[in-house]
């Protein structure tokens, strides 16, 4: 939830969170440059006048990078230009202020549900299901590890991109003391799977799954 009205964004915290909801706010939008990977998240609440930024410009921004997560407009601007605006931007949903927070909380669990049916890629003769978090060659199953499939999960979630090895180890490793090398010990497992040139080594930079 990205809101920088601290009586709203505290009230609604409260009440998302009472009703069985896990919120990160951010109040200072600033902070959304630290966030590494958006698709963590089910929904993201997005705030149209914020602090430092606009809400637009984030929106542009989010879609830009292909980050697919469903996001909710909320705000004051209540205009069919605004709403266009962000329509056209990839926004899938639009609240506006002053509103019944059961309503946003409906929409929030639509978004969620609509977010969470089977998703299913192909890669070559590899089948990959992102919600029952199975892999499949040749009609067989294959086992990852916890690990291995973070890695995997996170480079679809970025295909056709190049994910800089700083950035997975940020997101799989988080905070443990490994370097580089431990990256490249699980793209190489990774390989063992795919098909050949599925993931593409760029020197110095990362990976990026085709």
């Amino acid at each position: 939830m990205i809101e920088d009205d601290p009586i709203l964004g505290e009230s609604l915290e409260e009440y998302l969170k009472d009703n069985g909801i896990e919120v990160h706010w951010i109040q200072d939008d600033r902070e959304i440059e630290y966030i590494y990977n958006f698709d963590q998240y089910d929904v993201i609440i997005l705030d149209l006048m914020l602090r430092y930024r606009k809400g637009e410009d984030i929106l542009r921004e989010l879609r830009s990078k292909r980050i697919n997560t469903p996001v909710l407009i909320l705000t004051a601007k209540s205009n069919i230009k605004d709403k266009e605006v962000c329509f056209n931007l990839g926004a899938d949903d639009y609240l506006t202020k002053p509103f019944n927070p059961k309503e946003l909380l409906l929409r929030i669990n639509a978004l969620t549900k609509r977010k969470h049916i089977d998703e299913t890629l192909k890669i070559g003769d590899v089948e990959i299901n992102l919600s029952s978090k199975t892999l499949t060659k040749k009609g067989k199953e294959i086992k990852l590890s916890k690990t291995a499939w973070e890695l995997l999960y996170y480079l679809i979630r970025n295909r056709g991109s190049v994910v800089e090895t700083e950035r997975i180890l940020n997101h799989v490793w988080g905070d443990k003391p490994v370097g580089d090398e431990i990256v490249r010990t699980y793209i190489k497992e990774l390989r063992k799977i795919l098909p050949k040139d599925a993931i593409k080594t760029y020197k110095g930079r990362g990976y990026k799954l085709e």
